[in-house]
């Protein structure tokens, strides 16, 4: 969970990539205006922008920011947070919004609960994780260099699939669970550029058991085998993203 944070003061100090961070978010607006009901008071969960805040608020009547990186967090003027290590007042939100934190939990079933203690009944719990199936073309590659190197390492922390999340949303005590999975396809002109990307995201490794760094034989077998996908100069990339949206029942 340090690094977690680590990596996203690093992106906040060297320029955030935003641009899946915005299309999610801006999907959850569009959902919760269409419900067509007022909320009362908001948690955002996961805010590298702090603008998004005030944009809530078009929404909630007061808004709470979390984040697992202190200076996203002291940017938005919110907390910091590590989602299945908190102490949540009960009952104290009618909407949490999460947006791609939950993925990099190390406990994913007590972060869901612990939201769910803190959601007053009725209330909705939405937002957007990483799926199992994001960047296929660079575990290809990550996975050429292991070859290289006659050994496999992680490279990349496990996801969560989407057939699994409406069963974790219901056995943490949510309702009328709904799911759906999106994937982005961005085109990139070399790994360096996608590598670059996540590392502006602050969605690099951050497992405790991960990877030592690459020789430059294996990280050129890396971009080697990425280039090899490529059409015209461009090699595509999958972002799967999953879409959630569950609701606390009305018994508490």
């Amino acid at each position: 969970m340090k690094l977690r944070a680590l990596r996203r003061d690093r992106a906040a100090r060297t320029g955030l990539e935003l641009f899946l961070f915005d299309r999610v978010f801006a999907d959850c607006l569009e959902r919760m205006a269409l419900m067509n009901r007022p909320f009362e008071r908001a948690l955002l969960i996961g805010c590298p922008d702090p603008g998004w805040a005030e944009r809530l608020r078009a929404i909630a009547a007061e808004v709470d920011v979390r984040d697992p990186g202190p200076q996203f967090a002291n940017a938005a003027g919110g907390d910091i947070i590590i989602e299945d290590a908190w102490e949540p007042d009960s009952q104290a939100y009618d909407l949490v919004v999460a947006i791609g934190t939950l993925d990099t939990v190390n406990d994913l079933p007590l972060a869901l609960r612990l939201i769910g203690y803190a959601m007053r009944p009725g209330g909705l719990f939405i937002g957007a994780v990483s799926g199992g199936d994001t960047l296929p073309e660079l575990r290809a590659a990550m996975r050429a260099a292991d070859a290289l190197a006659g050994v496999a390492a992680p490279h990349v922390h496990p996801r969560i699939e989407a057939s699994a999340l409406s069963s974790l949303l219901a056995d943490a005590g949510f309702e009328r669970p709904v799911v759906d999975v999106e994937r982005v396809r961005v085109s990139y002109r070399s790994l360096e550029r996608l590598v670059g990307d996540l590392r502006a995201m602050g969605a690099t490794n951050i497992l405790r058991s991960k990877a030592p760094s690459l020789a430059r034989s294996h990280r050129t077998a890396a971009s080697r085998a990425f280039a090899e996908r490529a059409v015209e100069g461009r090699t595509t990339e999958t972002f799967e993203i999953i879409h959630f949206a569950a609701w606390v029942g009305q018994s508490g």
